[in-house]
This record gives C-alpha cells, sequence and structure tokens, in this order.
C-alpha cells in the first residue's frame, strides 16, 4: 500500500463507548473462591474489582454463573433465573453489579440461548408427550429406518464434543431431539415465534432489568437452521456422522432473527454492550460482516475465529503457521472491516482457547515469555476495535505443563477426543496402550483447560485462589505459580502486568490505536509484523519483532517521517532508538511503538 487505507465510511471513525472501552472476560469457577470451597464465585469478583478497575478495565464479560448441572462448565443452562450454588446467589449478582455501577464498569452477561440444559423447565415439559406446549421449543425429528429396519437419527449431523451423533433418542415420546453439543444440551428451535419471544422476554429483559449492561451471545449465529434438516455433505467417508454446520451455521433466518431481537430489546437500550460469538465459519469475510455492519441493526462485534485457527483447526489439531499468515488474517479483518464501516473484537484469550504466550509467543525461557507477552499486549492494544483480555493473560498466563497427564485435561472436549481416539487406536493396532504422543501433543498446545485453571495471585500454595480456607481447587493449579503471579508482578515496573497497565492507559491516550486506518508494511517480512495507524493528525508506527533474533529493519516510505516523535512505548527499558536514519535495530521479540 503506497499510502495509509482512508477508504471508510464516515462513521467507522465515530466514537462509542463500546469501540474504546477495555472488556476483561472472568471466568468465575477459575477467577477467585471466597468462601473457600475450592470453586471461584461472584463474592470472589467483587473482592478484585478495585484491582482490575486499577489495571484499566471497564467492563467485565461473565461468563455464566445461572443454575447449571454443569456438563459443559455452565454452558448447559437450566434456570437463567437463578445462579448455581457454587458460585453464590442471585443477591450477590445483584452485588457485583451494583460495584462495579459505583467504580464506573459495566457488567456484560453471557447470554446461552442456541440450547439450553436438558434440565430446563422448558425441555422437561417438552419431553413429556408430543402435544405439549413445549415441544415447538426444540427440535423434535421422527426416526429414519434402515432396509433391515434398523432405528436411524433423522439425519447424519455429528455433534461437535465428539464424533457420535447430534440426535438422541427419546423413549417417552419416541422421536430424537437435536444436539449440536453434549445430548444434554438440547438445540432450541428458534423458528418458533413463542420461543424468540421467551428468550427476549424471560432472559434479556429480566436481566437488563437488574441493571445487566450487554450480552456476549454464545454461538449466536446457530441458531437459524435450514428447517429441513437435510444430510450433510460427506466429508469424511469414514466417519458416519459429519460435520453438520453448512446447514446450521449463518442460517438462512439469523440475521432475521438478530434483527428482531435488536427491534424487541437491543434498541431500547442504547449503551448495551453486544458482541456475538460466529464459530464454524472460516475464512469468509462476507459472511460474517453483515452481522455487524450498523445499517443492518444486529449487533455491535462478533469474535471471529479466523486467527484463532492460523495454527490449525479442527482445534485439538495443530499445526505450524508462517508469520504471514497470521499478518494476513489480522490485516484483511483490519483493513476490509473498516471500508465496510463494521467493528472488530480484538482478542487472543478467551475460556475456550489456549495461552496467548504458549501459542503465538515463546514461553520457553522467562525472558522470552516477559518479552513476547509484552508484544502480543503492544499489537492488541493497538489495532483498531474493541479490546478483549482474559484473566491471566496480563500476568503471562502459560499453557498447562507438559509432563501433566491426561487425567489433568478435565474438559469435556478434551477428555472425549482422547477417549475416542484411543479407542480407535486400541481396536485398530490390538495394543492396550497406543502410542498417543500426538494426540497428547495436540491437547498440550491448544485444548481449553489451559485457560481454564484457577487465577494465579500470590506464591502460595494454591496461587492465593482462595481467601480462606485450604479447600483443593476444582483444578489443578499451575506448577509456575510461585514465579507467575499478580502479587509478584504488580509492584515490578519492568512486570508483563505493569507492562499492560502502561498500553492500556496509552491505548486510550491515543485514540489511533482504537480507531486509527490501517496499513501494513512489507507483509511478506516473516520477522516483523509492523503497521501504521492514522486518526485525524496523529500518525503511529507498530514495529513487532516476532523472533528470538536481532532484526535490522529497513523503514519502508510508508513508514512516514518520524523525525517528530510525540510520543512512544515499548516492551525493553531505554531510550527510542535512532529512527531518522530510516533503518531501526529492533532487538528479540522487540515491540516499539512510535507516535508522530
Amino acid at each position: 500500500m503506497a499510502a495509509v487505507d482512508k477508504i471508510a465510511p464516515q462513521h467507522y471513525q465515530e466514537r462509542a463507548h463500546f469501540k474504546e472501552c477495555c472488556i476483561y472476560q472472568v471466568y468465575p469457577a477459575s477467577f477467585c473462591d471466597s468462601n473457600g470451597d475450592g470453586v471461584g464465585d461472584v463474592q470472589g469478583i467483587i473482592s478484585k474489582l478495585d484491582y482490575l478497575k486499577d489495571l484499566g478495565v471497564d467492563v467485565i464479560w461473565l461468563s455464566p454463573v445461572y443454575k447449571s448441572p454443569f456438563v459443559d462448565n455452565g454452558y448447559d443452562i437450566s434456570d437463567y433465573h437463578e445462579i448455581d450454588a457454587r458460585f453464590g446467589t442471585l443477591a450477590d449478582v445483584d452485588e457485583l453489579i451494583s460495584e462495579m455501577h459505583r467504580r464506573d464498569m459495566k457488567l456484560v452477561m453471557d447470554l446461552v440461548v442456541n440450547h439450553c440444559s436438558d434440565q430446563h423447565q422448558w425441555f422437561v415439559e417438552s419431553r413429556k408427550s408430543k402435544d405439549n406446549p413445549y415441544r415447538d421449543f426444540f427440535w423434535w425429528r421422527a426416526p429414519k429406518f434402515s432396509s433391515e429396519g434398523e432405528r436411524l437419527p433423522p439425519n447424519n449431523w455429528r455433534e461437535e464434543f465428539s464424533t457420535g451423533s447430534a440426535w438422541e433418542w427419546d423413549e417417552t415420546t419416541q422421536e430424537y431431539y437435536l444436539h449440536l453439543y453434549c445430548k444434554e444440551q438440547p438445540d432450541l428451535n428458534w423458528e418458533n415465534p413463542r420461543l424468540r419471544q421467551a428468550v427476549y422476554d424471560d432472559i434479556m429483559k429480566w436481566w437488563l432489568d437488574r441493571g445487566c449492561d450487554g450480552f456476549r451471545m454464545d454461538v449466536i449465529n446457530l441458531i437459524s437452521k435450514v428447517p429441513s434438516l437435510p444430510d450433510a455433505p460427506i466429508k469424511n467417508p469414514n466417519d458416519k456422522f459429519q460435520e453438520p454446520y453448512k446447514y446450521c451455521a449463518n442460517g438462512p433466518r439469523v440475521h432475521e432473527f438478530l434483527q428482531e431481537m435488536n427491534r424487541e430489546v437491543l434498541s431500547k437500550h442504547p449503551d448495551l454492550i453486544t458482541v456475538g460469538e460466529t464459530p464454524f465459519t472460516h475464512h469468509d469475510f462476507d459472511v460474517l460482516v453483515p452481522y455487524v455492519l450498523p445499517e443492518n441493526k444486529e449487533l455491535q462485534t462478533i469474535f471471529q475465529f479466523e486467527q484463532q485457527e492460523v495454527d490449525g483447526y479442527p482445534q485439538l489439531v495443530p499445526k505450524d503457521y508462517q508469520l504471514s499468515e497470521f499478518k494476513e488474517i489480522t490485516s484483511r479483518w483490519q483493513v476490509e472491516m473498516q471500508r465496510r464501516g463494521g467493528w472488530n473484537s480484538i482478542y487472543l484469550e478467551n475460556h475456550d482457547v489456549a495461552r496467548s504466550v504458549s501459542r503465538f509467543g515463546n514461553d520457553s525461557t522467562p525472558e522470552y515469555r516477559i518479552a513476547t507477552a509484552k508484544l502480543l499486549a503492544a499489537m492488541q492494544c493497538t489495532l483498531s476495535g474493541t479490546l478483549y483480555v482474559y484473566q491471566g493473560e496480563e500476568i503471562a498466563m502459560a499453557n498447562l505443563p507438559k509432563d501433566w497427564p491426561i487425567e489433568e485435561y478435565i474438559d469435556i472436549a478434551s477428555q472425549t477426543y482422547y477417549a475416542e481416539e484411543l479407542a480407535v487406536r486400541k481396536s485398530e493396532t490390538g495394543d492396550s496402550n497406543p502410542d498417543m504422543s500426538d494426540i497428547m501433543d495436540g491437547l498440550q498446545r491448544k485444548a481449553r483447560d489451559h485457560a481454564r485453571n484457577p487465577m494465579q495471585w500470590d506464591d502460595s500454595p494454591n496461587a492465593g485462589f482462595s481467601l480462606r480456607g485450604d479447600a483443593k481447587p476444582w483444578m489443578r493449579v499451575h506448577d509456575d505459580h510461585r514465579e507467575w503471579n499478580v502479587a509478584k508482578q504488580i509492584g515490578d515496573p519492568d512486570s508483563v502486568l505493569s507492562f499492560w497497565k502502561r498500553m492500556l492507559g496509552f491505548r486510550k491516550g491515543h485514540l489511533s490505536c482504537t480507531y486509527g486506518y490501517y496499513t501494513l508494511l512489507l507483509h511478506d517480512d516473516e520477522k516483523v509484523f509492523a503497521y501504521v495507524k492514522a486518526y485525524k493528525d496523529e500518525r503511529m508506527l507498530v514495529l513487532l519483532n516476532f523472533t528470538k533474533d536481532a532484526v535490522s529493519y529497513t523503514l519502508p516510505k510508508e513508514a512516514g517521517d518520524l523525525s517528530n516523535v510525540s510520543d512512544s512505548i515499548g516492551n525493553y527499558r531505554g531510550p527510542l532508538p535512532d529512527l531518522k536514519s530510516g533503518k531501526v535495530e529492533l532487538r528479540p521479540y522487540e515491540a516499539l511503538v512510535v507516535v508522530t
């Protein structure tokens, strides 16, 4: 690009709170345990609000705390109005909202309405009889039969957490129900207007009336299925059941449903924050951008997964990648959202992915871990979009130790994947103890478990996770917590935590970070990720050395005039390097941000 690309609708650079805020995701079971029972809870979150406010957090996205059997760690909700006892009470959440508002912070709740728990009253009623008023709140279908009379599911769709069918047989009513995830998570039927109205009135408006400030919408692009539920294409001939997403991701009525939701609920609360999770949509910007175009009146932002899949898809089958691939994906979403007038979500971590310093950085030595965690922070804080930080990311929490056995991986996706592959290999080889090293490598690199072990607050035996008592945490604390924790970093000006705090302040002080038109420099460079941001009269150059080697980087003309630097920030101490010569010497994993 010869110059900063300024093609964008006028509204792209219009200021808004949802664009400028820093949103911090709390995974409640693993954040802070206030009562000593080994499980994080709402009072634990309240106890850390001042820490989060001081860090620079404006909004908390709270993963589900609703009543749940916990088959899928709370994403199987049995009562949207009750708080699960392990997390506290409804009064605790009311107090959380009040304490956050007192600190000028907002709370975004997780809205899980593609599916619910099979223990939710809607489903309990639905399965009583075929004429029950709640029957059509879910997807029920009669069986098929083979030529030999064998009963078969209605189609060949596979569930997400295993290689099994997405349909479960119900003996009482002699029909199958659909579950894209676990059999304990039946899919809600959004074709039914009564179901949609119940979601709007009984869930969304109910929580907004209690003071909730927005929603993160779980797998929201799955709510519309092709009504005929046709067989999925055969991608894996050896598998009985196939990936269903051609007929249930970004379905025919999804935008109609979200526009209705906007009219019924969202538009009546202009300061709401909304973000939709949109998985199973690979490398297709045009499919996803309509969700966030302001003229469509749907959502403000989405979580796209293309960047998360640069190191492999399916998730637990990792692959190596080139920096140029990472840059291309990041840049395309920056530029195309800019051109179309949509808005990005900027994130590298959440509760469903492994730790960024282990995936995209280098955690092999303490020095590299510190440097690359800061580098990734600098990158995220200078990209246009709403910024998300996941608990522990600010102290460079890393993936679980490689010597931990499979028993420590307790997520249902990890356990199911390992068990199914073990069974296959035992059958194929006749070996009762087949080689599973490649499966463990995938888990060690990308399992969801890495994001879910307890937050490391200090160097005490359980990392300060429990505020009282010495109960064993629900998940094993990382072995490195004595060296990597909040208490050790909070007073150290050179720590990762201190850098995140400085970087968040820098982002708020320089609107080119959030709103700046983006131009990638030297897209084929496999060592340095460099780009320019421009907002009004401010111009920003970002240089990120993604290698453990020193790099002599020749600045292209697009880097602009660097003779009058007004501000800068970087992950190394010392004076700003000389930039006027047109060449800059970047140290290993150095991040340098320069404002002119």
